[in-house]
């Protein structure tokens, strides 16, 4: 081999260690579609386990301010109101029931990410490998969001009813239907055709539930990604590392 042949394997094999320097790389030349897809089946079987379990126990929702579930707008405009003259009690209970609902939730949401992580394609996981800081979190909620909604809103109805929260609504929603016109109609909009008070509450609660739960998933993807201490098993280590 002459200097110049010399020269320029030295040359190339350097490019190529260079090239395994960077995980993005290194998972081009060395990760296999097999390997790929049990990486974000593990991570985001570890981010929705890990999320779900924070979410689901006593104050998980009630008493985080990131993903605290209030009262509608208008319903806490006038929460606000009663809570200055000391008159707030029936809604803060409502409002302490709806954040209740939601950490009592959290069991059977985890049980249907892991179904949903379980369906995940070879295809997708390279997709997911090759995304952003949130692709997998992405996924799964594209492909849970109506399941879970469809979930979570009985059971918001089942507690709220069974607390007697309900009850706290309907003096407001009687006396919005006799003054349809007057300033509670105007503050929740009756007069304006919307849905009633109780399905706005419930409504409004089970979408923040949701919210709340992919807030954290997505906040575990990026640590599964960014930090190598999040990374507890050698699978994760090879996708992410």
């Amino acid at each position: 081999m002459t200097q110049f042949d010399r020269r320029k394997a030295v040359l190339m094999i350097g490019a190529g260690l260079a090239a395994l320097g960077s995980p993005a790389s290194a998972r081009q030349f060395s990760l296999s579609e097999g390997q790929a897809s049990l990486g974000v089946r593990e991570a985001l079987t570890r981010a929705s386990r890990l999320a779900t379990e924070r979410l689901g126990r006593t104050d998980g929702f009630n008493a985080d301010p990131l993903v605290h579930i209030p009262l509608p707008g208008r319903i806490r405009d006038l929460q606000s109101m009663l809570r200055r003259v000391g008159l707030s009690g029936d809604l803060d209970r409502l409002e302490l029931q709806l954040n209740r609902s939601a950490e009592a939730a959290m069991p059977a949401v985890g049980a249907i990410f892991v179904d949903a992580v379980r369906s995940i394609t070879l295809t997708d996981a390279i997709g997911i490998v090759r995304g952003g800081s949130h692709s997998a979190t992405d996924y799964l909620r594209g492909r849970t969001w109506d399941q879970l909604y469809g979930l979570v809103r009985p059971r918001m109805v089942s507690t709220l009813e069974s607390s007697g929260a309900y009850r706290s609504l309907r003096p407001i929603e009687e006396r919005i239907d006799r003054q349809s016109g007057g300033w509670l109609g105007g503050i929740f909009g009756r007069n304006r055709g919307q849905t009633s008070l109780r399905d706005q509450v419930t409504n409004e609660a089970t979408r923040r539930t949701l919210e709340g739960v992919f807030h954290y998933v997505g906040q575990e993807e990026e640590a599964i990604r960014r930090d190598p201490v999040s990374r507890t098993s050698d699978i994760l280590r090879r996708v992410f590392g």
